[in-house]
């Protein structure tokens, strides 16, 4: 049996890039010139074209500061590529920029405001979670950008507790409350919050508090 015959055909064929000759040549430039985009936040991106100069994109607003744009108030090839890379996939989108995941440690976009967390590892309020060394069922109230090794309790790191040994003092601060420590109709903000470094908390798959 060969490898062809595990394989499922595809349903068409089809190109991976667009058919420049069928754009207009601002798109097709786009496309084809060599360009380093790179984000520097507050949905803006510094474009460093093929003839050597560079151009701040602000793709919000669809700004860029190159002559095509600024004199002649055209969608210029800088902006059309930055959305073409953040349409692929292959830039971070305005709102986040490339890091390290503060909990998994892996290179994805995070968010440029609060916890540097990914999308996996991000937590909400209202989620529920689970305390990995207790099992217990507890609700994050906030998540924080804090490292624990930074945020002290009764004259401790969150980090320096013993219970919290094995998880990385790095790691950002969640406030999480135990939703049964009063009757349910008890608010959210009015229950004791705890502190647990994000790592020692898994997603529960289930929303207790609105």
């Amino acid at each position: 049996m060969t490898h062809l015959e595990h394989t499922p055909a595809s349903a068409s064929k089809r190109r991976l890039a667009p058919d420049t000759s069928r754009l207009d040549p601002r798109s097709a430039r786009a496309w084809t010139e060599p360009m380093a985009v790179e984000p520097i936040g507050g949905g803006c991106y510094a474009v460093a074209s093929a003839s050597g100069s560079e151009y701040h994109v602000d793709l919000p607003a669809g700004r860029c500061t190159c002559p095509d744009n600024g004199y002649r108030d055209a969608r210029c090839k800088h902006l059309r590529r930055v959305a073409v890379e953040v349409t692929r996939g292959d830039l971070a989108p305005p709102g986040r920029l490339p890091g390290d995941c503060a909990a998994c440690g892996h290179e994805r976009f995070l968010p440029e405001d609060g916890p540097s967390l990914c999308n996996d590892c991000r937590f909400e309020r209202g989620d529920a979670v689970r305390d990995r060394e207790t099992g217990d069922v507890v609700v994050v109230a906030r998540a924080t950008d804090t490292p624990a090794d930074e945020w002290t309790v009764e004259e401790r790191t969150v980090a320096a507790y013993e219970s919290n040994d094995g998880y990385p003092a790095d790691n950002p601060v969640v406030e999480v409350v135990y939703p049964f420590s009063e009757p349910r109709t008890v608010d959210l903000d009015a229950l004791d919050r705890y502190a647990f470094p994000h790592s020692r908390l898994e997603k529960a798959n289930a929303q207790l508090v609105e």
